[in-house]
């Protein structure tokens, strides 16, 4: 039975269950960058509701905090604060706004030509890869950038590989419903395990109130920070329609034919920079929900109003956010092995699932030029602007696609 035609008390309930699966992807985002958890969950939800508006309610699809931004939010806010990094998430939006108008004016083919595999593949890699220094240290009990000591290595290391294992476990071994919350368990475990080591810190919860308003940050703009993380967005964009197309076919429906892909990029958009507005982190479609809509058959797009608003509810008490702040490092540490280590293994997945030719000099050099860049941490430096990171390798690999010519077999297969 589908939730076409379930009771409304069941589809709010089947609502909490959505965003149950999304809520450990969901908060992971705001606790390793720094930002309010509560205020995440706010603009998840509404950046889930300003999707459903733009695609006038037809897809079954949760938004929530994408982990292609995580370093580029990291280095932001340690260079120049939230206010000015949200900044320029804010137009970050811009870029799916810019994606949409042209998928409506040359049709859904024109993304395959700008950024093929050849272009996605090694930046989602570089993505992963450049964030497993963060899982690393704060797996071994010191912050993201290993400046500072937080936890005793002894402690550290034995919360972080338990946490590891059990989502290992999770992931591996369970089925159905089980099977797509392994964050959830892996923090539940791993938190009850710091208890008993005496690293958590009760006090800020016992001193929140139940009931108060997310931090808003109000975003401030800066040039800088606007060119550096514009690029990034180009990832979680064409990851997108990659999402668009799971759901697709989860549900026998053809969303990219309607509301159309260049609804859906608009969703995402309005939703990222809405965000940004508010002090959260940008939304992209999560692909936990849509294994939890396969499984459940619920197609209905009114559950996901419901999880919506069930994130926007509990993003006002004061004490989950506490609770989730409260969350020690190391248990974040244990689950970003895998979490961003999978995120690396897509990017590889990409370039496979397409069968794209390693031997061409063509495809070796731009992927050769991304990783290099993307591992070497290289820097393009011209007066006081900077670009370094995921932006460079999205416009280095776009930009050597473009120049680079195809040999005459490759022309020939397209």
């Amino acid at each position: 039975m589908t939730t076409e035609n379930i009771s409304t008390p069941k589809q709010v309930f089947v609502g909490l269950q959505m965003l149950f699966v999304a809520f450990g992807a969901l908060v992971l985002m705001p606790l390793i960058t720094g930002l309010d958890p509560n205020t995440a969950l706010l603009t998840a939800g509404i950046g889930t509701l300003l999707f459903q508006l733009c695609t006038k309610g037809q897809v079954p699809i949760f938004l929530a905090s994408s982990f292609a931004f995580i370093a580029p939010i990291q280095y932001g806010v340690q260079t120049w604060g939230i206010p000015v990094t949200m900044g320029g998430l804010v137009f970050t939006g811009l870029v799916y706004f810019a994606l949409s108008a042209l998928v409506k004016t040359k049709g859904v083919a024109i993304l395959d030509k700008l950024f093929p595999p050849v272009v996605v593949g090694p930046v989602i890699v570089i993505i992963g890869l450049g964030l497993a220094p963060v899982g690393v240290n704060m797996a071994l009990g010191k912050t993201g950038d290993g400046s500072a000591v937080l936890f005793q290595y002894d402690q550290a290391i034995i919360v972080s590989m338990v946490t590891l294992i059990t989502t290992l476990i999770v992931a591996v071994f369970t089925k159905g419903l089980m099977k797509l919350v392994p964050i959830m368990f892996a923090i539940a475990v791993g938190y009850i395990l710091s208890i008993f080591m005496g690293i958590v810190n009760f006090q800020p919860i016992a001193d929140a109130p139940w009931f108060s308003l997310p931090n808003i940050t109000a975003p401030e703009f800066k040039l800088e920070a606007i060119l550096y993380l514009l690029p990034i967005a180009l990832a979680p964009a064409v990851e997108h329609v990659g999402g668009i197309m799971a759901i697709s076919s989860v549900t026998g429906k053809n969303f990219l034919n309607k509301p159309g892909l260049h609804r859906t990029l608009l969703g995402d958009g309005v939703a990222t920079s809405a965000a940004a507005f508010l002090g959260g982190p940008p939304n992209t479609t999560y692909a936990e929900v849509t294994g939890a809509v396969m499984l459940t058959k619920n197609f209905n797009p009114r559950v996901m109003t419901y999880a919506a608003i069930w994130a926007i509810a509990i993003s006002f008490c004061g004490k989950v956010g506490a609770f989730l702040q409260s969350i020690p490092t190391v248990v974040m540490g244990g689950i970003m092995m895998l979490v961003f280590g999978s995120i690396a293994a897509v990017g590889m997945s990409t370039l496979i699932r397409a069968r794209v030719d390693m031997s061409e000099a063509r495809n070796l050099c731009i992927v050769s030029v991304v990783m290099t860049f993307g591992i070497g941490h290289m820097l393009v430096s011209i007066g006081s602007f900077s670009l370094q990171g995921i932006s460079l390798c999205a416009i280095v690999a776009i930009v050597l696609n473009l120049v680079l010519p195809k040999s005459k077999e490759a022309k020939e297969q397209h």
